[in-house]
Parts: structure tokens; sequence; C-alpha cells
């Protein structure tokens, strides 16, 4: 009975890095948690958090789907109380040359990153419109300010978030919601390994933190702020970027992400 009180975070993408780390920082900060993941360890994970001392409910369910959200959606309505942290975190990459791509490889970033986030946001928000007050916090990425050669359709799934977030923001600019956009560069997860992207340079690369990246987010979030770009090399990456000719961002994207990079 004692959790009861406790104020509600719901996290996706929580089995592993910055997803994970968002879950862990809530509940160091004394949020319940309901986390979900595709995979079956979002349950190993949920038992760890529950060692911090708060109620973790873990849901494991295709994010990429409708019917996934919807059973996230009933998990959270199971709880009987209100979100009042969202982090849409869940989120899928795709390396190598778009026309070399199976249909169902792009379909899925497409709809995890885009068709999925945006039916959670939607469901969640509209719960959290009813009682005007939550907050909002959606992983974008600085790739989304640049075309993405050889990772084509991920860079474009990631500014479609980017401008998402802005405009959710500014619809919502009268009521007590808050919409977050976290914007991270390469961080060191398990994201080029499942995007088969360990032979690129970005793969390959000393990435930052995501438990830092992480609590850039949670922090941006807590304070109301629109956006939040984590690391002062991704600051920097963002400011060239709305700066140089999207011919020339693509060929060094080209650079970074083609097959074999890492060994030029």
């Amino acid at each position: 009975m004692a959790h009861a009180q406790r104020p509600l975070a719901v996290i996706t993408g929580a089995s592993s890095g910055i997803g994970r780390e968002l879950a862990r920082i809530a509940a160091v900060r004394g949020y319940d948690l309901v986390i979900a993941a595709d995979e079956p360890n979002i349950e190993d994970v949920a038992a760890a958090l529950r060692d911090l001392g708060v109620s973790v409910v873990a849901v494991e369910a295709d994010l990429a789907t409708f019917e996934g959200v919807d059973k996230l959606h009933e998990a959270v309505v199971a709880k009987g109380r209100p979100v009042e942290l969202l982090m849409a975190n869940a989120g899928r990459g795709r390396g190598h040359a778009f026309l070399d791509q199976d249909v169902s490889a792009w379909r899925r970033v497409v709809d995890t990153n885009v068709t999925g986030t945006v039916y959670l946001v939607q469901k969640i928000g509209r719960d959290m419109r009813v009682r005007n007050a939550g907050r909002i916090l959606i992983t974008g990425s600085i790739a989304g300010f640049m075309p993405g050669a050889f990772q084509a359709v991920y860079n474009a799934t990631k500014a479609f978030l980017n401008s998402f977030s802005f405009a959710l923001r500014n619809e919502l600019k009268d009521t007590a919601i808050t919409v977050t956009c976290l914007m991270p560069g390469p961080t060191d997860t398990q994201f080029f390994a499942r995007a088969d992207m360990l032979d690129t340079k970005v793969g390959q690369a000393d990435n930052d933190d995501p438990a830092d990246v992480a609590q850039a987010g949670f922090d941006a979030m807590m304070k109301g702020e629109g956006d939040v770009v984590s690391g002062w090399k991704n600051k920097l990456q963002t400011a060239a970027a709305n700066l140089m000719p999207s011919d020339l961002l693509a060929e060094l994207h080209r650079k970074m992400a083609a097959p074999g990079s890492d060994r030029q």
C-alpha cells in the first residue's frame, strides 16, 4: 500500500542502454515504474530496479505494433494511477544501403520509431490532458539533423521525432503538460550491433555513456525544457549541421556509416 502514493513513470526501450538508465534514474527519484521492451530480459531489468525500493511492472511487447502499444497502455491503466512521466525511448536502427534492405527491416524501423511512438504518446498524452498534468520525454537524435547515407531510414525517423516533439510542445504550451526532445549522438549501447553496423566507424567509435545521456534528458524533462543535445561534441555537430549543405552532410555521414568504414 505504501507504493500507492508514489508518482508513476512509464519508460519504453528500457531493457538496455538509455532507456534502462532513464528507468534507473526515475526509480532513484522515487517513481514507481511501468517499463517496456520487446525482449524477455525486461523482467530481469525490472527485478534489478525493484532492489531500489520501488514498484516495477515489466511489459514485454512489440512496440512497433498497435497491439503492443495497447498491451503497454492496458498495463498502465491497470495500475489505476496517473502517469506523471512518459519517456518514449524505444527505437531501432538499420545500417547498409537502403536499396539492399529487406522491406520488413526498414518498415520495422519506421513502425517502432515513428508509428509506435506517436501512438503511445497520443494515448498517454490524452490521459495527461484530462488531468492537465504530466511530462513527456521523446528520444529523438542529432541524426535527425543530417541525411543519413547508409542509415537513411533511421535518420529520417529521427527527423520526424525531432519535429513532432517541437510541434506537440507548441500545441500544449497553454497547458501544464511539457514535452522535451532528447537528442543524443552516437551512444555506447547495443544499437549498432542490432543495426548491423559494427563494421562502421561510428559503430566502433568511443561513443557517449548512456548514463550521461539519460541524465541530461531526465534533467531537461524535469525542468520543462524543449530539447537537449547531450554532450558538447554533439552540440557542435548540431550547430554545424544547421550551416552545411545537405550534400556535404550526407557525404560526411557516409564516411562514418558506410559498411567497412571502420577499416578505412
